[in-house]
């Protein structure tokens, strides 16, 4: 006969879904093989952990499409299999794509990278601290209570604070890591105190039961729970870079070696999109009037700030390139606030949702291609400054065609389709939600962007001063480029493929 302890630990035993857990587990298990094998590895051979980590997150990407076929959820409560920590539906695999793809991506630009760092770059802890962040963002969509989202964006941030100063020696570098990891300690500090001030008023982390215990809150305890709300979403509008919560950004991206850069561009702000979403659209529909006119503001904001600031560039400044790049990203996470805001306002907030997810896998592709030309003309000129890029066509016809397609994406100016697409689906979600007043911003600061997305495209097609630098292009920095121009392309061609994608029932 089993005695009573053996029943209850029966009961208390959860089956895990190894399945649905594989994408991220084998991002953290192949980091932990590399910092192991770092250690046996000779110098000569160092390259082979970072063709690994690549490997690595190959298999990790693919490991998605089994999960295609249904949703799947794991470590769930034992007496209620609806309410689960990790859940893998649609928008956990869209996401995860766009995690872990970029992460690929940023690893291919890091092998070229590491090469011509010459040692200044230890490559163990690099690719061991790359996987875990990917790890950690690649979990993050698919949590569904707030302990494991926070745990998640801290393993997203946390190595990437040590990638960006990872250099020996650079001044710059330590800098950059200082001033991000201050800032974002600081951000994670007020979402743990406003989660504990959501837990307080409801007595559950589980997204799910918030939504439903929220509602019906005790009077006493209203105050806290919407001082909750409003400190929780101060923590993640850090995480997406919107104003004012985004003067680590530049600095940041000068600082940390170019993939890093371009990683923190797409991967950071994937990361800190998809739990805002979770966040606000999952866990607190009932505070739809708070959180709601907060994020439209922010969007407003962002947008602007963003674009002047990428305005404000002078092409003869010492790594302008960069600068410009981080700014353009603010400002872009301007444009991926408004369908969330929009989410508030709307009758189908999956609709709106839609629009963001659209948007940031266009957003992911082209602005990992402009970062990957931008490494490949970093090579021969250290400085990457935009007059840099003055006659480019000449020396690098087929990466001067890629890098003004990328730009006139980010733009939203034919032939880059796809972004003309993702602005129209995002600008479509703000007017429908009776959000006039941003649609009228946002139109303003797509014109405000064309100005210097144009004039930098220009540049790359007029005659060189002087003879043309040849740049000669590494296999792995080709194949990012390629990769992402190919999909840039691709989804130019069928645009609609990727809104047909991301409106299927993301939750």
């Amino acid at each position: 006969m089993s005695s009573p302890a053996q029943h209850l630990a029966a009961s208390l035993v959860q089956s895990v879904d190894w399945l649905a857990i594989a994408p991220p587990t084998i991002a953290a298990v192949v980091g932990l093989v590399v910092l192991v094998a770092d250690l046996f590895v000779a110098e000569h051979r160092k390259a082979l952990l970072g063709w690994t980590s690549v490997a690595g997150l190959a298999a990790a990407t693919l490991m998605l499409l089994p999960l295609l076929d249904g949703d799947s959820s794991t470590f769930c409560l034992t007496g209620d299999t609806a309410v689960c920590s990790y859940t893998a539906d649609r928008f956990t695999l869209i996401i995860q794509f766009l995690v872990l793809g970029g992460a690929l991506l940023a690893a291919l630009l890091s092998v070229t990278a590491l090469k011509d760092a010459r040692k200044e770059l230890p490559e163990g802890e690099y690719w061991f601290l790359l996987l875990s962040s990917a790890a950690g963002a690649a979990l993050l969509p698919a949590s569904r209570d707030l302990a494991t989202l926070i745990v998640a964006l801290e393993v997203a941030s946390l190595p990437a604070f040590a990638l960006v100063g990872l250099r020996h020696g650079d001044r710059k570098s330590s800098e950059a890591a200082l001033k991000f990891f201050l800032s974002s300690v600081t951000a994670t500090a007020v979402s743990l105190m406003g989660i504990s001030f959501v837990y307080a008023s409801t007595g559950t982390l589980y997204l799910t039961q918030v939504a439903d215990r929220i509602r019906h809150v005790d009077g006493q305890l209203h105050t806290l729970a919407q001082t909750g709300v409003v400190l929780t979403l101060v923590g993640f509008a850090f995480k997406t870079a919107a104003v004012p919560f985004h003067f680590w950004v530049p600095d940041t991206y000068v600082g940390a070696p170019l993939p890093i850069a371009a990683y923190l561009s797409v991967i950071g702000k994937a990361v800190g999109f998809s739990g805002l979403i979770l966040v606000t659209v999952v866990a607190l529909p009932s505070y739809a009037d708070v959180w709601g006119p907060a994020l439209a503001a922010l969007a407003a904001l962002t947008m602007t700030v963003g674009n002047v600031g990428a305005l404000r560039q002078q092409a003869t400044r010492a790594y302008s390139a960069v600068r410009l790049l981080a700014w353009s990203s603010v400002g872009q996470a301007g444009y991926l606030l408004v369908p969330i805001a929009a989410a508030a306002y709307s009758g189908d907030a999956e609709k709106s949702i839609g629009s963001t997810v659209a948007y940031a896998l266009m957003y992911g592709a082209v602005n990992l291609g402009a970062f990957a030309v931008a490494a490949l003309v970093g090579r021969t000129n250290s400085l990457n400054r935009v007059s840099d890029y003055r006659g480019l066509y000449a020396s690098s016809p087929l990466s001067a065609l890629l890098l003004a397609f990328f730009l006139l994406c980010l733009a939203g100016l034919p032939p880059g389709i796809i972004g003309l697409f993702a602005k129209v689906t995002v600008f479509s979600a703000a007017v429908d939600a009776g959000l006039g007043w941003l649609a009228v911003i946002m139109a303003v600061n797509v014109v405000i962007a064309l100005f210097y997305y144009l004039q930098w495209t220009a540049l790359l097609f007029r005659a060189p001063e002087g003879e043309p630098e040849k740049h000669r292009v590494p296999a792995p920095l080709t194949a990012a480029i390629a990769l992402t121009g190919a999909l840039g392309i691709a989804l130019s061609g069928a645009p609609e493929l990727v809104l047909c994608f991301t409106d299927t029932a993301l939750f």
